[in-house]
């Protein structure tokens, strides 16, 4: 038996080092966690305790093993309610935590502490202790006295709300924080039921097994600490954050297969739920279409990037800029990846209207002048550097004046129209095509001749005159002039070429109309189809 008790009063002690080394590790580590100082002073309160209880055991008189008494009980009415108010933060309720819910919690381990130390006067929380008879060694059991009741049901309740709060909140917590959680719920139920069991006399020679427990939660705290990153946020306050982000926000491991993720990237994916952890990255990417998961594939999940991609959610086409970014463990340690899914549909839409503001003729829907000239100078430059031809066309709608005073310039627009829909039936993937000024046309060809450039001319002018487009007040029929010339010297200037297809088409029109005329660069010919 004293051999057990020495055994039992080292253990009281270890017991009591790892809870004052928990406070003081708390104590000096840097974190954003509310509940930090509730836990400080339940760990120190624990220390006491559980020192005083092995200083207890080794006492042998009963003044001695009184004054040990008085001195637990500076530590032990605290550990309670200060791991419920840890628990309170843990879960995301520190909104809660008032004062007056502080003076209601600290008060009964307040008067308790006074009443114990001052018990001799007035028996309110022992009515008496006295020698265990038959114990080979001094050890005492008391009789409750009123206090002693109170104290008790407000350690066991703030331990049974401590417990309901973390069962309550855990089916919505995410997989990252479970351990956490259920190492914090042991921590309250091993001293739960072991003060029980010690209540219920049914502890070995009638020990208090309280102590001896902390001993394992203690250790417990610790290794959360340090490989569960334990005390550095809320949790709740966390998910709260994560969920409430506008942006998606997906978590990967270092094989790509989906950890974790936010509710907005829930709408974002299609069939993205709780089934979907553990499934790869580009299998989730698949519906979004090829650019997506081209991405993933391509993508190495040790860089950050950024890159903006076209998503397919159904029929609908969106634009989201990714931002991919490592996620490392403590020591610096590649854990997987987090991926930020941006919606930026409706500032490319913008960018995209702004850019046709600037680029597209609002009535036609063709290239404007300055668009046209930036594009065609450039196809301008490659076509000399690789010796290729190199053609312009300009024609003008005939009479377009007579048009607009006849039917009105409602009637005047549809003109335009009806001819850009009959000349860009001519036009190919690398011509430039723009509405060079009122009822005139401009189109550059690259790797055209002028005499295929003659050709393409005289097939939009016949078309044009043998089509009509109609009005309310029936069927019109247009008819255009054509210059064509050719960049048969270089250098040569875009605007030189253009000045010698206006020349050409300055021709067609002083000869007749619905021509189409040729600039050689020395002289003006008609051109006559074979």
């Amino acid at each position: 038996m004293e051999s057990m008790i020495s055994n039992y009063i080292i253990i009281v002690s270890i017991s009591g080092v790892l809870s004052a080394l928990l406070a003081l590790f708390a104590f000096y580590r840097k974190t954003d966690f509310t509940g930090l100082n509730a836990f400080i002073i339940s760990s120190a309160a624990s220390a006491v305790y559980t020192f005083a209880f092995a200083l207890e055991l080794s006492g042998s008189s009963m003044e001695e093993i009184k004054f040990w008494i008085k001195l637990e009980y500076l530590g032990m009415p605290y550990i309670a309610p200060s791991s419920l108010l840890m628990i309170m933060h843990f879960v995301g309720l520190e909104r809660l935590v008032s004062k007056k819910l502080l003076v209601l919690l600290y008060s009964v381990p307040l008067v308790s502490s006074v009443l114990v130390w001052t018990n001799d006067a007035h028996h309110l929380f022992y009515q008496s202790i006295y020698f265990r008879e038959g114990a080979p060694t001094p050890l005492v059991d008391i009789v409750m006295g009123p206090w002693y009741i109170v104290q008790g049901s407000l350690t066991f309740g703030c331990m049974l709300a401590g417990m309901c709060l973390i069962l309550w909140r855990w089916g919505r917590m995410r997989r990252a924080y479970l351990r956490q959680m259920l190492i914090i719920f042991v921590g309250q139920f091993l001293p739960a039921l072991g003060a029980f069991l010690y209540l219920m006399d049914l502890t070995p020679y009638g020990m208090d097994p309280v102590p001896v427990v902390m001993s394992v939660t203690s250790a417990l705290y610790i290794w959360a600490i340090l490989s569960r990153g334990m005390l550095t946020a809320a949790p709740i306050a966390r998910e709260n954050l994560f969920e409430s982000m506008r942006d998606g926000v997906l978590v990967t491991d270092l094989s790509d297969k989906l950890v974790d993720y936010n509710r907005a990237a829930a709408e974002m994916l299609q069939d993205l739920d709780a089934s979907a952890i553990g499934r790869p990255l580009a299998q989730l990417f698949l519906p979004a279409g090829k650019e997506a998961v081209d991405y993933v594939m391509n993508s190495n999940p040790q860089d950050s990037d950024e890159q903006e991609i076209v998503w397919h959610i159904g029929t609908e086409i969106r634009y989201y800029q990714i931002r991919s970014s490592p996620v490392q463990k403590q020591g610096g340690h590649l854990a997987g990846r987090m991926i930020m899914l941006i919606d930026v549909t409706e500032r490319t839409l913008l960018q995209e209207k702004l850019l046709q503001l600037a680029t597209i003729d609002s009535l036609t829907g063709i290239y404007n002048r300055t668009h046209f000239m930036e594009l065609s100078r450039q196809r301008l430059k490659e076509a000399a550097e690789a010796a290729a031809p190199f053609s312009i066309i300009l024609l003008d709608i005939d009479f377009f004046k007579s048009i607009n005073d006849r039917y009105g310039h409602q009637i005047g627009d549809m003109a335009l129209q009806h001819v850009v829909g009959v000349c860009r039936l001519h036009v190919r993937e690398e011509d430039v095509f723009g509405r060079y000024g009122g009822e005139e046309f401009v189109l550059s060809l690259p790797g055209t001749a002028l005499k295929q450039a003659a050709l393409i001319s005289e097939q939009m002018r016949r078309d044009i005159e043998q089509s009509t487009f109609s009005t309310l007040t029936g069927a019109i029929r247009v008819t255009a002039s054509f210059g064509v010339a050719e960049a048969f010297r270089h250098p040569i200037s875009l605007e030189e070429l253009l000045s010698e297809a206006d020349h050409a088409l300055y021709s067609s029109k002083g000869n007749g109309r619905n021509t189409v005329h040729l600039s050689s660069g020395s002289s003006i010919t008609r051109f006559k189809p074979m």
